[in-house]
C-alpha cells in the first residue's frame, strides 16, 4: 500500500515561494506550485528509459483524492505498457470531437428552429434593396405576413398557411393587386433562401410559394392591371383648375376649421415636377436641395435613390425651374428652411414616398373597393373628366410626360433615358458606351416643358 505525504489541508496552504515548488505525495504524485499561486496535479514516471511528466489538473478543480485515484490509473496504464500522455492525448481528442458534435448539434437545433421572422429579416439584410429601404415591404410583411406566420419555424410553413393570409388581403380586403404583388415578394424571397444555406436545407422538401396560384389569393373575377392611363391636356388644365378652385374655396370659407383642406401646395408641386420631369414620385421626394441647382437648372438623383440604382442627372425646363424655386421658397430657406425638398413633418428626414399617391388616391374615392379611412381624406376633389377615364396616380404623370415626349418627336432611346429605365442590350455593350445623350436629354425636356405650358394656356 502506497503511502502517502500529503493531506488535504496541506494541498490547501501550501504556499508560493520565487520558484516554481514541488510537493511530493508519493508514487510519482506531485503538488506543483509556480510562484503566481496556481497549484496542479503532476505525475512523473518513467516510460522506455525516460522520464516523463503528465499534468492531472488544476488542483483547485482536482482533490488530493481525484488526484490520487488518476494517478494510480495512469501507473496502471504504465504498467500493461502504454504511454499515459498517448492515452490523455486520445481522450483530450475525443472530447474534443464531443463538444463540436454538442456545438454541432446546437447550432443545427437553432437552424432548424429558425423562423420565418429570421428569413425576412435575412432576405432584407442581404438579398433585397429597394429605394425606400425596404420600408414598404417591412411594412406590408409585419402587417399581413409576418403577424400570422412570423413565429413559425420555416421548415414547417406550408403552402396552405401562405396562401391562407395572402387570401386574407385579395379576398377579405378586397385588395387583389396587393396580394398580387405580395405574392410575388414572397416568391422572390423564396427564391432567394433555397440557393443559400442554412435556409437551403430547411427548404429540402420544396418551396412552398410556388404552389401558391395568384388565382388563389385574389377575388374572383380579378384582373391584373396593366395601368395605360394618360392624362388628356384638358385634363390637366382640370387638375390645375382644381388646385386652385379648392385653395380660393377654403381661403373664402368663413369657418376654416371645418372647411376642407386644399391639397397642400408642395404636394401639388410635387405633382407638377412629376409631370414635368417624368421621374418616379420616390425619387422626387427622397430629394435633398444640396442636389438641385437653381443656377444651372439640374436635379442629380444619386443612385442609393432610383429604383435602377443607376445615379441620374435632369435637366430642368422652365416649367420644371419655376415649380422647383416656389418649392425652394416653401422648405428650402425662411423658417420652413430644411435640406429636403419635401421634409417630413413630424421627424427627420423626407416624406413618406407613398405620402403623395396616397393623398391622390383618398381624393378619388368613387375607385376605391375599401371603407373610407379614419383620418384621412375620403372624397371625390382631384377626380378628373368626371370619372369617365379612370383613376389616375403620381405614376400615370411620368406615363404622360413620357407620351408627350414622344408626340413631340423625342426618339423612345432618349425618352427611355429621361426616365433612368435600365437600357436594353448586353453588359458588355453598356460597358463600352459611354455617351451620356445630355444634349439629347436636355432638349426632350425643354420640349416637354413647353408643351406643358402651352397645354395650360390654351382654353
Amino acid at each position: 500500500m502506497a503511502h502517502f505525504q500529503l493531506t488535504d489541508r496541506a494541498v490547501k496552504t501550501a504556499k508560493a515561494t520565487d520558484k516554481e515548488r514541488l510537493m511530493a505525495d508519493g508514487g510519482g504524485l506531485f503538488l506543483r506550485v509556480l510562484p503566481t499561486g496556481y497549484k496542479s496535479w503532476m505525475l512523473v514516471y518513467g516510460f522506455n528509459g525516460k522520464r516523463q511528466k503528465l499534468a492531472l489538473g488544476n488542483a483547485a478543480d482536482v482533490s488530493l483524492a481525484k488526484a490520487r485515484e488518476a494517478a494510480s490509473e495512469e501507473r496502471a496504464r504504465i504498467a500493461s505498457g502504454a504511454d499515459p500522455r498517448v492515452a490523455m492525448m486520445e481522450r483530450e481528442a475525443e472530447q474534443s470531437a464531443q463538444r463540436e458534435a454538442l456545438i454541432a448539434a446546437e447550432i443545427q437545433r437553432k437552424r432548424e428552429a429558425s423562423t420565418l421572422n429570421d428569413l425576412f429579416d435575412a432576405w432584407l439584410e442581404n438579398g433585397v434593396q429597394r429605394s425606400d429601404g425596404n420600408a414598404e415591404l417591412r411594412r406590408t410583411f409585419d402587417k399581413d405576413i409576418l403577424s400570422r406566420l412570423g413565429n413559425k419555424p420555416v421548415r414547417g410553413i406550408t403552402d396552405i398557411e401562405l396562401r391562407d393570409a395572402l387570401r386574407k388581403v385579395g379576398r377579405s380586403r378586397g385588395r387583389g393587386r396587393t396580394a398580387e404583388r405580395m405574392l410575388s415578394e414572397i416568391r422572390q424571397m423564396y427564391r432567394w433562401a433555397i440557393k443559400r444555406q442554412p435556409w437551403k436545407a430547411l427548404l429540402s422538401e420544396g418551396n412552398p410559394a410556388e404552389l401558391v396560384e395568384t388565382k388563389q389569393v385574389v377575388p374572383n373575377g380579378y384582373e391584373p392591371v396593366i395601368r395605360e392611363r394618360v392624362l388628356k391636356p384638358a385634363e390637366i388644365r382640370e387638375l390645375r383648375d382644381i388646385f386652385d378652385t379648392t385653395f380660393a374655396q377654403y381661403e373664402m370659407a368663413e369657418n376654416r376649421r371645418s372647411a376642407d383642406r386644399p391639397l397642400q401646395r408642395e404636394t401639388q408641386l410635387a405633382l407638377w415636377l412629376c409631370l414635368g420631369t417624368a421621374c418616379r414620385i420616390g425619387e422626387l421626394l427622397m430629394a435633398r436641395w444640396e442636389h438641385i441647382d437653381l443656377e444651372s437648372g439640374t436635379w442629380f438623383v444619386p443612385r442609393e435613390n432610383t429604383k435602377t440604382r443607376v445615379e441620374w442627372q435632369v435637366y430642368l425646363s422652365d416649367f420644371a425651374l419655376r415649380h422647383f424655386k416656389e418649392l425652394h421658397g416653401l422648405t428650402g430657406e425662411g423658417e420652413g428652411k430644411s435640406e429636403w425638398c419635401f421634409p417630413a413633418r413630424q421627424k427627420e428626414g423626407h416624406i413618406d414616398v407613398k405620402t403623395v399617391s396616397k393623398q391622390v388616391g383618398d381624393r378619388q374615392m368613387r375607385f376605391k373597393n375599401r371603407k373610407p379611412l379614419k383620418n384621412r381624406r375620403n372624397d371625390d376633389t382631384l377626380v378628373l373628366s368626371k370619372g369617365e377615364n379612370g383613376e389616375w396616380t403620381p405614376h400615370d404623370l411620368r406615363r404622360t410626360a413620357a407620351t408627350m415626349m414622344q408626340a413631340l418627336g423625342v426618339s423612345l432611346d432618349v425618352i427611355d433615358r429621361c426616365q433612368n429605365h435600365v437600357m436594353p442590350g448586353s453588359k458588355v455593350r453598356r460597358h463600352y458606351l459611354h455617351h451620356d445623350y445630355a444634349d439629347e436629354k436636355r432638349e426632350a425636356w425643354r420640349k416637354l416643358g413647353e408643351r406643358l405650358d402651352a397645354a395650360l394656356l390654351d382654353g
